[in-house]
């Protein structure tokens, strides 16, 4: 089995409140093992075997069919989750002060063309960069309101999306990220920015 988490999109908006512990549950009962909850921004820890694809299919449709409504889940292993981590450390994509770092976590990777066509939306504000199947997002409010928003950058990367802070995918990664994947994925070589092929 590998350990995973599924972000899932606006789960709690729009007037929907689902309780962690009913989450929990509907997903032991698909099944998956070793369930567990991370805050209510709907973030769930399992362990599950086939392919990521599909795992996220079984999701939507159980979610589908429990709540009434379709919740757009973005599925990562426990190492893309450290690697994710590993990227922002090395790029020093989070300056901290007044910057805060957003991942947004996608279906699939756009095209080269769609990643310089998002990345060129940056401004003095909101600086954004596409790798692989996430997308980096620094605001900076020190200047003024960011311009771009959730609705705005899901059209720009032609598909879902759903936002985490840096913090958040953090405390993820040292809870999830066990028996040497963390490390192991932290010491792996990595790609450059913009290497989308």
């Amino acid at each position: 089995m590998t350990r995973y988490v599924a972000f899932l999109r606006a789960i709690n908006v729009g007037g929907h409140v689902v309780k962690m512990d009913r989450l929990k549950a509907l997903f032991e009962g698909v099944p998956f093992a070793n369930v567990s909850t991370f805050i209510a921004s709907g973030n769930v820890i399992f362990d599950a075997t086939g392919p990521p694809g599909q795992i996220e299919a079984t999701i939507e449709t159980t979610l589908n069919a429990a709540l009434g409504y379709a919740v757009a889940t973005m599925v990562r292993s426990t190492a893309e989750i450290a690697g994710v981590v590993r990227r922002v450390e090395a790029q020093k994509l989070d300056p901290g002060g007044d910057v805060t770092l957003y991942v947004g976590f996608l279906k699939t990777a756009p095209t080269a063309r769609v990643a310089r066509a998002t990345a060129a939306m940056s401004n003095e504000v909101d600086v954004l960069v596409v790798h692989g199947r996430e997308l980096y997002w620094q605001c900076n409010k020190s200047f003024r309101e960011s311009t771009v928003a959730g609705p705005r950058l899901e059209k720009a990367v032609a598909g879902p999306a759903t936002f985490r802070n840096i913090n958040t995918v953090r405390r993820l990664a040292g809870r999830t990220c066990i028996q040497g994947g963390f490390t192991s994925a932290l010491n792996a070589p990595q790609r450059k920015y913009g290497d989308n092929s």
